[in-house]
């Protein structure tokens, strides 16, 4: 089975929460997709079978989910943030957080959202993740770089050494409106160019700038080597924009994305095209094996999709929070769902882009 390409994929949406759809819940959501019917061949397959089982490894990356706060609501977001959300990080979890730097040493600190920028710390954390020699990812939607408050931040991220991964679906202007609202493109390569500005782009290791790719509609991610030459040379021959690496990432059939996908009657599809696309390969490079992530309310994760769908690293049934000394232990086994082959389709998918 397969599922054809084509550009009819969700548009710009409400968050779920806020129009208290049904699959705002995450339950709802893994009953959904436990409900589907796979093919014979893979009738009774799942993610731990087909790869084993998956544990930890030695902790690299702390991802910390800042809140769900966001100046956008992009069709495909997994966290379904927005402008009407407003959970965000406390300050003693924030404590916590700095705390766990010195407790855990990773080697990445992965600030992502919503829109991290706009928690009101967020210049803190990176001041203290950067004092320690720790790398700093802002996972940054580029519009909010145009947010009169934020015109000076880019400035003050190439000054700290900052890594951007910036969120752009795609160098087409009606592909990019068409999953994160009209006039996101244009914004986008405004904000680009202000990156370009103060060195990111450049291949300045200290100044790295990285987009990320999805998707339109229900397909997985094009090559991610190939597509990087392609839109290396668009963005540069038609906006004067550079960047140093494209990451490709599946879909996943979270929030959003499967609601747009359980509307059409997709779900069975998507999520049989994932598992026969399975690529043992990817399975190597997951992320959940060497990375923490962190709830805004300090609950933990193996990665950024189980936070969203509620499945939080336990230790005997309790739920482990960032300032439990427990909550990383190499060969721990790693809760997994259904929701996991789209890390294992195709080329593999995670936060770092492609992984097989």
């Amino acid at each position: 089975m397969s599922v054809a390409p084509s550009e009819d994929g969700p548009r710009a949406a409400v968050e779920l929460s806020f129009r208290g759809a049904p699959l705002a819940s995450a339950e709802a959501q893994r009953a959904l997709l436990d409900r589907v019917v796979l093919p014979p061949a893979f009738a009774s397959a799942t993610f731990d079978g087909m790869v084993g089982g998956v544990t930890t490894g030695r902790l690299r990356v702390l991802q910390v989910n800042l809140g769900k706060t966001c100046n956008m609501t992009c069709a495909h977001c997994h966290v379904d943030a927005g402008p009407h959300r407003r959970e965000q990080m406390d300050d003693a979890t924030i404590a916590h957080v700095i705390t766990a730097m010195d407790r855990l040493r990773p080697a990445v600190v992965d600030l992502t959202g919503g829109a991290p920028e706009l928690h009101p710390r967020f210049q803190e954390l990176v001041v203290e993740a950067r004092s320690r020699g720790i790398e700093v990812i802002d996972r940054c939607n580029l519009t909010i770089l145009l947010v009169p408050r934020f015109r000076a931040l880019p400035t003050w991220l190439a000054e700290h050494g900052v890594t951007i991964v910036a969120s752009l679906p795609h160098y087409r202007s009606r592909n990019t409106d068409a999953q994160r609202g009209d006039g996101t493109f244009t914004a986008s390569i405004e904000a680009l160019r202000r990156l370009n500005d103060v060195g990111y782009g450049a291949g300045r290791p200290d100044r790295q700038l990285h987009l990320m790719t999805n998707p339109a509609g229900a397909f997985l991610a094009p090559d991610q080597a190939a597509t990087e030459v392609v839109w290396k040379r668009v963005l540069l021959d038609t906006y004067g924009v550079r960047f140093d690496r494209l990451l490709a990432l599946n879909n996943m059939p979270i929030a959003r994305f499967l609601e747009w996908l359980d509307g059409r009657g997709g779900t069975a599809a998507y999520l049989a095209h994932l598992v026969e696309r399975f690529n043992p390969g990817a399975a190597g490079g997951l992320m959940c094996r060497d990375t923490l992530s962190v709830g805004y309310d300090g609950a933990t994760y193996a990665c950024d999709f189980n936070q969203m769908l509620e499945l939080p690293v336990e230790d005997d049934g309790r739920t482990l929070n960032i300032d439990d000394p427990s909550v990383w232990a190499e060969g721990r086994s790693v809760r997994t769902g259904r929701h996991c082959f789209g890390c294992t389709a195709g080329a593999g998918s995670s936060c770092a882009g492609a992984t097989g």
